[in-house]
């Protein structure tokens, strides 16, 4: 053990003589504990609430879309073919996980006492559930295994309510076309993902009935949706997507479009890359309270330890070894402030987590209690951040040992 770091960890456990600092480090301790807890939940926060709008989000949607190149922004769109050859190269891309065929028409739910507005999304045997499984409330999902077309939706719990649907009943929608048309359906699940605007919107159905209704082929689809392993890279995958499928050309001379869910819902990810903001500045104010509380600290040890300071030079310390001291001192406090803070965030995120206290407004923040998404690599990197800065501005301050002068706090003594 160094000569500085034997003093520094005997002037932390102080004597009965000299107490004045003891409060003032409980105090910096529990400062930085505070510090540091609030960052971990502030960011566990944060990213639970992407991490499930995304989902919400990539589940009506998919990762990346395949559709007609000359389709508008409506739900009324020009088919393409559902057995096309490049589509096997791009199965072969690392990180594309699935790919499903879908198709869509827009109808209006029509019912004894009232009507709305939706978006009948037909698909097929292929499609994944896994996320409308995970929002079921009530019923199941439908099957498309079976020959013929099933006349079994699912509806999510906004639309039940507004139309006063159960499962197990029947309900015509409308299709405003040439010449018009209706189908009868049946509700067999529920679902309920609390995105009130996708809720209000998608049906899901059989894809043969929207193939009918539109007059297509078998072979013929709205689209395929591509599923990624990493939400964080439909971009990039999006544009391996585009490189392949870009200039195939499918009948009448069209072309196929390739969008992520980035572009294809750019207000929504623009919200959510608010939140990085919002998140930057809470960690940056954190860290300044915790580095101005570790400042004042210092400056309190350094004082009540003046006579120590004076014979130290004395007996041929130098200024900077005097500083290691104090600094070595600081680390210690430090440490232990991050370590309960950790403890403390941690605690409350798990809390959180497992019992979900917190809860939220479904109108405003499309989830019913607060997200939480905790990851070690955060943890880390949090504390290894409040460490650095914190030290880094220990070092100015832990200059005034140099102005402390020997005679004068030997004399005084």
């Amino acid at each position: 053990m160094s000569f500085e770091n034997f003093l520094a960890k005997r002037f932390l456990k102080g004597s009965d003589s000299v107490s004045l600092s003891k409060p003032f480090i409980r105090i910096t301790i529990v400062s930085i504990a505070l510090s540091v807890a609030i960052m971990i939940v502030s960011i566990a926060i944060i990213t639970g609430f992407k991490q499930e709008i995304k989902s919400k989000v990539v589940g009506f949607g998919s990762h990346i879309q395949i559709t007609n190149f000359d389709s508008n922004q409506s739900f009324e769109t020009n088919p393409i073919p559902s057995n096309l050859e490049c589509m096997n190269d791009v199965r072969k891309i690392e990180g594309i996980t699935h790919v499903q065929v879908f198709a869509t028409k827009a109808g209006i739910i029509k019912t004894e006492t009232d009507i709305q507005g939706i978006v009948l999304k037909g698909v097929a045997s292929d499609f994944n559930w896994n996320f409308f499984k995970q929002n079921i409330v009530e019923g199941e999902v439908f099957s498309t295994e079976d020959s013929s077309a099933t006349n079994k939706t699912i509806i999510s719990k906004t639309l039940a309510n507004l139309l006063k649907l159960k499962v197990g009943d029947s309900y015509d929608i409308l299709f405003v076309q040439e010449p018009p048309r209706f189908r009868r359906f049946t509700v067999a699940g529920i679902y309920d993902t609390k995105m009130v605007e996708f809720d209000k919107l998608f049906v899901l159905c059989d894809l043969r009935h929207i193939q009918r209704l539109n007059g297509w082929s078998a072979t013929q689809v709205t689209g395929y949706e591509l599923l990624v392993d990493n939400i964080d890279n439909a971009y990039d995958l999006s544009i391996e997507v585009d490189d392949i499928v870009g200039f195939v050309f499918i009948d009448n001379d069209s072309r196929l479009k390739v969008q992520s869910i980035v572009d294809k819902y750019p207000n929504i990810f623009d919200w959510l890359n608010l939140q990085d903001i919002n998140a930057a500045v809470l960690i940056i104010l954190m860290l300044l309270v915790a580095g101005i509380n570790m400042i004042s600290g210092l400056l309190i040890i350094i004082l009540e330890r003046t006579g120590a300071i004076g014979l130290l030079k004395a007996l041929g310390s130098s200024n900077e070894s005097i500083r290691k001291i104090f600094l070595l001192q600081s680390a210690y406090i430090m440490f232990k402030g991050l370590v309960w803070g950790t403890i403390f965030g941690v605690l409350v995120c798990l809390v959180q987590k497992h019992f979900g206290i917190a809860k939220l407004d479904e109108q405003f923040y499309f989830l019913s209690e607060v997200p939480i998404n905790l990851n070690i690599i955060h943890i880390l990197i949090l504390n290894a951040v409040a460490f650095v800065v914190g030290m880094a501005m220990l070092v100015v301050p832990s200059m005034v040992v140099s102005h402390i002068s020997p005679d004068r706090t030997l004399k005084f003594d």
